[in-house]
């Protein structure tokens, strides 16, 4: 049975506010049967040197996607990663990470696309727990297994393909990174190599709106009224638009694909995972600077 909706005054202005978790409703609520607290980071070492006790680490990189195609894991892969921790079809999952949640929305946007119901992400993240002075732990739990169905994935409604984003070029698009990645004097982020496109600019008709702008000083998100003067007044947006959101590879623009989505209420929202390093890459696709 899923645990009870955080009733967080400002959640409750968001589309979907029961996928949010303040720090205050996790700490309430940890060690509580039905719930599976998940870690999972951009940097894969840092659930080792301490993490919400009793939390589980998902590595993005080596759990959700598959070794040999690009591509995420089949649902056979999905259902025992998950299963292993204890995660089961019917447990509220609550994922919280590094670099204001980027990793931790990629994860819930993967389990979005096994269609687990009751997944939420820890507003703030591990920075805010952790600047509030919460309990940290170096011990690992172990996890009682348990039963997962294996679930065929559903990419057909959140995620989009190159040959869609062709398709999809005069409609809303969304770049996510930052203003140099997007006008081409940047081919990674800031203060990253400069490697991983032999192009740099943005995909022609997209809308430069860095993921950080909906987020507050503290890596919690913008309430909706903030959020709505970005894409709705600023942009021009509406929520019954066809969104296509891309970044780099996927990770920044499920952080933006989860504030569309899930706090504005957007109706159709896809996250362009293959993003600029597929697309800065292809041949013969158009790109704008």
């Amino acid at each position: 049975m899923a645990l009870p909706i955080d009733d967080n005054p400002q959640f409750k202005e968001y589309a979907h506010p029961e996928r949010l978790v303040s720090t205050q409703w996790l700490a309430d609520h940890l060690g509580q049967d039905g719930l599976v607290v998940v870690e999972s980071d951009e940097d894969v070492l840092l659930y080792d040197t301490g993490h919400i006790p009793g939390s589980v680490k998902v590595d993005w990189h080596n759990d959700l996607n598959d070794p040999l195609t690009r591509d995420y894991v089949d649902g056979a892969r999905f259902a025992e990663v998950l299963g292993q921790r204890g995660i089961g079809r019917d447990t509220t999952v609550v994922i919280y990470g590094d670099k204001n949640n980027w990793w931790a929305a990629y994860a819930l946007w993967v389990f979005s696309l096994f269609g687990h119901e009751d997944v939420r992400l820890l507003d703030g993240g591990r920075a805010k727990w952790i600047a509030e002075g919460r309990e940290l732990t170096r011990d690992v739990p172990t996890a009682t297994p348990v039963g997962y169905p294996v679930i065929e994935r559903d990419d057909s409604v959140i995620r989009a393909f190159r040959d869609q984003v062709l398709a999809h070029l005069g409609q809303p698009l969304v770049d996510v990174r930052s203003p140099g990645e997007y006008s081409g004097e940047l081919l990674h982020m800031p203060d990253y190599p400069q490697e991983g496109a032999v192009r740099g600019g943005h995909i022609p008709g997209a809308k430069s709106v860095p993921w950080a702008r909906a987020a507050a000083e503290d890596g919690t998100f913008k309430n909706r009224a903030d959020l709505e003067a970005i894409y709705l007044e600023e942009q021009g947006l509406k929520p019954t638009d066809d969104v296509v959101a891309y970044c780099r590879i996927g990770e920044r623009s499920s952080h933006t694909w989860f504030v569309l989505t899930h706090l504005l209420g957007f109706e159709k929202v896809r996250n362009y995972d293959g993003s600029w390093t597929e697309w800065g890459n292809a041949v013969r696709v158009p790109v704008e600077k």
